[in-house]
C-alpha cells in the first residue's frame, strides 16, 4: 500500500503535508473517529481524500455547500479520480444513476448534502455501498450552539448504522469548546481523537476602525495595500453600490451575491481568481471553497453577527503565509441596529405562520400537496408582494428549515427535462409531416434512455454539439415540439428554489418548537455580544481575543494588530521601564536567550524599548551578553 506522502505527491504534487494533516490521516487509517479543527485554508479536504485513496471502497462526504461539492468533484475528476455529488434539486433519475455507479464500485468519492442522507432512495442503496470513511464537513452545523445550525445534520449519526466499520472524520474551521463537545456527542464519535491547529495567524494583521464614512476609508485602505482583496457587505444592493464607487476611483472591482444568475457568478469569480478583477465586493455567499492563496486584504464593511463568521471570512486573506490584512469597519449606530434586529431574526409563532401562509398563497400550493417538490422562489419579489420585512421573511424561513418543513436554496441549477407524450406511430407520422424536426427527435431518442416512459434530464448544449447547431436553435425546436403536444419540455432553471420537505399543512396547524427557538436565540445573543466586544475592544491584542474565544489559552500578543501597534507607539513610561526590567530578569533567570527569543516572549513590546532595558541591566552587572549573542542573568557566587 502506498504511504500518505506518496499519495500526496502522486495526486497533488506536494512534497510534504501541512501541520496536523498527516496526524489526522494516520488516525483515520487506524479507524479512529476524529474531530479536526483546521482554520480556513488549512487543507481540510486532503485529510479525508488521501486516506480514502489508500483503501478500497468509497469515501462518503457530507457537506451543505453545493458550490463546494461541485468544485471538489471537478478537481478530483481532473486528477482522474472518480467522484460524484448528490444535492438538492437533482432529478430522481440522476440521483439513481449516481447511486448505481457507486454501488458498482465506479465511484471513489460520493458528496452528499445532509438532507439527502434521509431520503428513502439513498437509504435503499446504503446496504450495497462499500463506504470506507464518512467525512462530515462544516461539522459545526450539527450544534444548536453553533452559528450555522442545520437540523439535517442531527440525522447524520443515523447513517452510521449502515457502515459500522467506517470511521467518521468531523471537520470544521471554527468551533468553540462548547460546540466541539456538541459535535462529538451528536455524531456519536467513539473515543475521538481531537486535532486542533492554532487559531493564531502570525502573518495576518487584524484591525478595527470606527468610521462614519466607510467608503472613503475603503478607498484609502486599498490605496495603501497592494494586491487583490475582498469587501464583505450584509446587503446585496450595497455590493453593487460600493463596486461602482470603487470603479469610479479607478479601482478594478466587481460585485457578487447569491441573487445573480449562475453564469454571472461563475464569470465574476473566475475574473477575480485570475486577477483580472482586483476587488470583489460581496455578501457572505462568496468565498466558500475558493482556494486563492494571494488575497492581501479582507475588509468588512458591515460587522458580522459572530466571531466564527468573522474569523472564517477574514481568514481568506494571506493563505500563502505572506503578510495580509483583515480590517473591520464599524460605528455605534450599526451595533445598536444589530442588537435591535434580534427580534426580527427570531420571530414569534404567529409571525412564522403568517409568512408560511403567504408562501403557499404566493406559490398557489393546496393543503396536502407539494412534498419533495421544488418551486422557483424569488424572495425579494415575495417580500414586496406581501409587504413583509425581508429580514423577517428570511428568519421565518430559517425557522421553518430548522423544523424540517422547507428548504430554501439560493440557487439550484435544475437541468432541462423532457418526455415524449405520444406513441411511436404518432411520432413517426409527425416526423414525416415536419422533417425539419426529425433530427432532433432522433437525437433525443438515441441520447436519453427512458425518455418515452419518464421525464428525464436533457442538456441543450450536448444536443447542440451532436447536431452541430446553435443552442438557441435547439431550444426553439424543443419549444416547437412542446407546443405541438409531442414533447413535454421544461427548460432548465437557475433561480432560487424552495423545496417542501413535508406536505403543505394549514398555517393554523403549523408547529414550531418555540422552546428550542429560545435556546438558539440565547446562543445567538451570546455570539453577538462577543462580536460587539471584539470591535469595541481597545486594549487587548486582536489575535489573543479571537483565539481565546475558540478556547485557546496562553497565546502571546501578535505584535501586528492595531492594538499591539498602538501599544508599541505609546509612551514608554518610568513604570513601564521598571515593569519590563523585572519581567526580563525573571525570564533570563530560567534560560539564556537571543534577542529574537526575548522578542518572542515580549512580542507586544517595541524592540528599542527591549534593547534599552537590556543595556541598562548589562551596565548594572545583572545581565551579560555572550559572543553568540545570548543574554543571560549573571549568577552571583556565594563566598
Amino acid at each position: 500500500m502506498n504511504s500518505p506522502a506518496t499519495i500526496l505527491k502522486l495526486y497533488w504534487g506536494y512534497q510534504q503535508f501541512r501541520p496536523l494533516q498527516e496526524d489526522i490521516i494516520n488516525a483515520i487509517l487506524a479507524k479512529q473517529d476524529t474531530l479536526a479543527l483546521l482554520p480556513t485554508g488549512g487543507g481540510k479536504s486532503i485529510c479525508f481524500q488521501v486516506p480514502a485513496l489508500m483503501r478500497p471502497g468509497i469515501c462518503l462526504v457530507v457537506t451543505p455547500l453545493i458550490a463546494l461539492m461541485k468544485d471538489q468533484v471537478a478537481n478530483l475528476k481532473r486528477k482522474n479520480i472518480t467522484a460524484y455529488a448528490i444535492y438538492s434539486g437533482m432529478p430522481f433519475q440522476e440521483v439513481e444513476r449516481v447511486l448505481e455507479a457507486a454501488r458498482r464500485g465506479k465511484c471513489k468519492f460520493l458528496y452528499v448534502s445532509p438532507e439527502r442522507l434521509q431520503s428513502k432512495l439513498f437509504q435503499t442503496y446504503c446496504d450495497g455501498l462499500p463506504v470506507n470513511l464518512i467525512a462530515v464537513d462544516e461539522a459545526h452545523c450539527i450544534s444548536q450552539w453553533g452559528y450555522d445550525f442545520r437540523p439535517a445534520y442531527l440525522q447524520i449519526a443515523d447513517i452510521r448504522s449502515f457502515f459500522p466499520d467506517a470511521p467518521v472524520l468531523a471537520l470544521t474551521a471554527s468551533a468553540t469548546p462548547k460546540v466541539q463537545k456538541d459535535i462529538c456527542e451528536k455524531l456519536l464519535l467513539k473515543d475521538p481523537k481531537v486535532f486542533t491547529k492554532s487559531f493564531a495567524r502570525s502573518n495576518l494583521s487584524y484591525s478595527v476602525l470606527e468610521e462614519s464614512t466607510k467608503i472613503n476609508k475603503i478607498q484609502h485602505i486599498l490605496s495603501k495595500v497592494e494586491g487583490c482583496g475582498i469587501v464583505y457587505c450584509r446587503n446585496r444592493r450595497r455590493t453593487k453600490e460600493i463596486a461602482d464607487l470603487l470603479q469610479m476611483q479607478g479601482i478594478s472591482a466587481s460585485f457578487y451575491h447569491a441573487g445573480l444568475p449562475q453564469a454571472d457568478r461563475n464569470a465574476r469569480q473566475e475574473a477575480w481568481i485570475n486577477n483580472e478583477t482586483r476587488v470583489m465586493v460581496c455578501t457572505n455567499a462568496f468565498g466558500m471553497g475558493i482556494d486563492k492563496p494571494d488575497v492581501r486584504i479582507v475588509i468588512h464593511f458591515d460587522t458580522p453577527d459572530s466571531l466564527e463568521a468573522y474569523y472564517q471570512e477574514a481568514g481568506r486573506a494571506g493563505r500563502d503565509e505572506q503578510k495580509a490584512y483583515a480590517v473591520a469597519l464599524f460605528n455605534d449606530d450599526e451595533l445598536t441596529e444589530m442588537l435591535g434586529r434580534v427580534d426580527l431574526q427570531f420571530p414569534n409563532l404567529e409571525t412564522v405562520r403568517t409568512v408560511y401562509q403567504a408562501i403557499v398563497n404566493y406559490l398557489q400550493i393546496p393543503v396536502g400537496s407539494a412534498e419533495g417538490e421544488y418551486f422557483d422562489f424569488e424572495i425579494n419579489d415575495f417580500a414586496r408582494t406581501f409587504q413583509l420585512n425581508l429580514t423577517l421573511v428570511y428568519s421565518a424561513i430559517k425557522l421553518l428549515e430548522q423544523e424540517g418543513l422547507v428548504q430554501l436554496s439560493e440557487s439550484v441549477l435544475l437541468p432541462s427535462k423532457a418526455m415524449f407524450l405520444v406513441e411511436k406511430e404518432t411520432l413517426y407520422e409527425f416526423e414525416a409531416n415536419y422533417p425539419a424536426l426529425e433530427e432532433i427527435i432522433k437525437t433525443l431518442l438515441r441520447t436519453y434512455e427512458g425518455i418515452f416512459d419518464n421525464e428525464v434530464p436533457i442538456y441543450e448544449r450536448q444536443i447542440s454539439r451532436l447536431l452541430l447547431i446553435e443552442e438557441d436553435e435547439i431550444i426553439t425546436s424543443l419549444n416547437q415540439l412542446n407546443q405541438a403536444g409531442i414533447l413535454q419540455y421544461q427548460p432548465r432553471r437557475d433561480s432560487p428554489q424552495i423545496c417542501f420537505l413535508q406536505e403543505r399543512c394549514s398555517a393554523a396547524r403549523l408547529h414550531i418548537n418555540m422552546t428550542k427557538v429560545e435556546i438558539r436565540k440565547k446562543a445567538y445573543i451570546e455570539r453577538l455580544d462577543a462580536m460587539i466586544a471584539y470591535v469595541r475592544n481597545k486594549s487587548n491584542c486582536r489575535t489573543v481575543q479571537l483565539v481565546n474565544y475558540f478556547g485557546e489559552r496562553d497565546t502571546e500578543p501578535c505584535g501586528v494588530c492595531d492594538i499591539c501597534i498602538q501599544k508599541k507607539q505609546a509612551p514608554f513610561t518610568r513604570q513601564d521601564f521598571k515593569r519590563l526590567t523585572e519581567e526580563v530578569i525573571a525570564v533570563l533567570e530560567k534560560d539564556a536567550l537571543l534577542l529574537s527569543g526575548l522578542q518572542g516572549k515580549f512580542s507586544g513590546v517595541a524592540v528599542h524599548h527591549l534593547l534599552e532595558v537590556l543595556q541598562f541591566l548589562n551596565s548594572e552587572g545583572v545581565v551579560i551578553r555572550s559572543e553568540a549573542g545570548e543574554y543571560s542573568k549573571i549568577r552571583r557566587r556565594l563566598l
